[in-house]
């Protein structure tokens, strides 16, 4: 990778970061592990496996136990790689199939108890931002647009970016595995079921093939392995230039695929036996992709998205963090009140540092409490009436850049349980593993809000808590314990908190 000019800049002392990204694709799975230092990334070790999660997708979109038990057997071969590197410096991310599978959360429960680390299903336009911030690192600088395209095996990504933004990003329900299941099911090749799976393509194309081709690009790329695949064996006939894939080289191919027959009776140079029954369904999209779009040519770039969520991670909790932004646009967009909100997040943030270590709260936690603080009010925007109902769906709906679904799940839960009755049932729909965790930080968004309730010019700060078990005890500040609005509000949330079996206490006011 030539990206040492474009990390994050870091001083020549800084210290060694050992990262590690796993990416559970719908066809393979892949590890990536690397050493990351004044500002650059030196990838020290890299898996991959076909696993073909896709192909395991009943007509009910249930995974088979099969899949799932090629899924485990991968990431026990994975496991040895990741043990010892901090929670903090290590993401694996689940993209279509695991968006898909209706019982998706029974392999991730396993899958997490194996490996020892959360699993995170992205949104389909998050895996094609994280798609382009590792091909765009993986680049030489260009100067103008550059398109990305990136064929996996449930979904398919288009990204126009320049430089290191995406400025058009999009997911669409296709893909090798997925297309090889739909179209080649009895592993027939014929020019019909090729046009076929073409034609689907172009549908699914049409929605964004008119804003695309209107923004325009000057240097398209692919990555990922249906487009590897396809310029290798190109390569090895002659057809085009190395990393290359061409309109008449990939009509060539075509014609050759299609004079197989059958789909285990495809052998090419430069293409692995492990590919090659999906590899038709891939070059079926493909072609549609080049007539969609009006291409002539692509290169190929080996940067995809277990190289941008190693970039990702070198970002996140600093001012290059996504989701920062993503908090921002929303605060700005739904015209929160930002005084407020932030004297909300720095009560909240105040009553979190006195019992982070009592209930073993780390930074991540900490970012959570003040993003949910900052988008508490966001439902105001639809309505007072249940605005802290409408502020949930507006957070879990929404395209936010940088958020796993988990996250986004887990955000919309606090700005859900902020007020009025706990939400013991909201709360049971998270991950088992997020709850116990969720749910203290929701405690002291609570009492934040009840604290800050008047609307102050200033936070109210001052107030004591001590945490012992899931027990807290809150003693106000002298100077607010003769405030009848917040003695009667907390009053009121000891008896919320009580009702949901949990156990606020308070001292030294009635």
């Amino acid at each position: 990778m030539n990206a040492a000019d474009k990390s994050l800049s870091s001083s020549d002392d800084a210290p060694l970061l050992k990262l590690a990204a796993i990416d559970l694709g719908s066809n393979s799975f892949h590890l990536l592990l690397a050493n990351y230092q004044a500002g650059q990334l030196q990838v020290v070790a890299k898996q991959g496996e076909k696993v073909q999660l896709a192909a395991g997708l009943d007509e009910d979109g249930m995974l088979s136990e099969d899949a799932m038990q090629r899924a485990l057997n991968c990431l026990g071969q994975f496991a040895p790689f990741i043990d010892g590197i901090e929670a903090d410096n290590l993401r694996i991310v689940g993209t279509n199939a695991l968006r898909a599978a209706h019982n998706s959360q029974t392999l991730i429960d396993r899958a997490e108890e194996l490996l020892g680390h959360p699993i995170e299903i992205i949104a389909g336009r998050e895996e094609a931002r994280l798609i382009y911030l590792g091909a765009a690192h993986a680049l030489a600088d260009v100067h103008g647009k550059r398109l990305i395209v990136d064929i996996g095996g449930g979904s398919t990504e288009f990204i126009i970016g320049e430089q290191f933004e995406p400025q058009l990003l999009e997911s669409l329900h296709m893909g090798c595995v997925a297309y090889t299941k739909a179209f080649f099911t009895d592993g027939e090749i014929s020019e019909k079921r090729m046009r076929r799976a073409e034609l689907a393509a172009r549908s699914e194309l049409a929605s964004i093939q008119r804003s695309y081709r209107e923004m325009g690009w000057e240097d398209p790329v692919g990555s990922s392995g249906t487009i590897k695949a396809a310029a290798s064996v190109l390569e090895a006939h002659g057809w085009a230039a190395h990393g290359l894939v061409t309109r008449e080289g990939l009509q060539r191919l075509r014609a050759v695929l299609l004079s197989f027959k059958r789909l285990d009776k495809v052998n090419l140079p430069g293409l692995k036996s492990d590919r090659a029954t999906v590899f038709p369904a891939g070059i079926a999209i493909l072609c549609a992709v080049f007539e969609a779009l009006g291409l002539e040519q692509l290169r190929y770039s080996d940067g995809a998205l277990r190289e941008g969520v190693l970039f990702d991670l070198v970002g996140r909790n600093t001012a290059e963090d996504s989701r920062i932004t993503a908090i921002d646009l929303l605060r700005r967009r739904y015209a929160i009140d930002t005084r407020h909100a932030d004297n909300v997040r720095t009560t909240a943030l105040a009553l979190f540092d006195q019992v982070a270590d009592a209930w073993t709260l780390g930074t991540t936690s900490r970012q959570m409490l003040a993003w949910a603080a900052e988008l508490h009010e966001v439902g105001q925007a639809i309505s007072h009436s249940q605005f802290h109902r409408h502020g949930a769906y507006l957070i879990e709906h929404s395209d936010l850049q940088g958020f796993s679904r988990p996250e986004q799940k887990a955000l919309a839960f606090l700005v859900r349980a902020h007020r009025r009755k706990f939400a013991s049932r909201e709360l049971a729909n998270l991950p088992l593993t997020l709850q116990p965790r969720i749910a203290r930080l929701a405690r002291l968004l609570r009492i934040a809000v009840m604290l800050n309730h008047s609307r102050p010019e200033q936070p109210v700060l001052g107030t004591r808590m001590n945490a012992k078990g899931d027990e807290l005890t809150l003693s106000l500040a002298e100077e607010y314990r003769d405030h009848s609005l917040i003695c009667d509000d907390l009053n009121q949330e000891s008896d919320l908190q009580k009702a949901a079996e949990m156990t606020l206490i308070l001292k030294g006011f009635d």
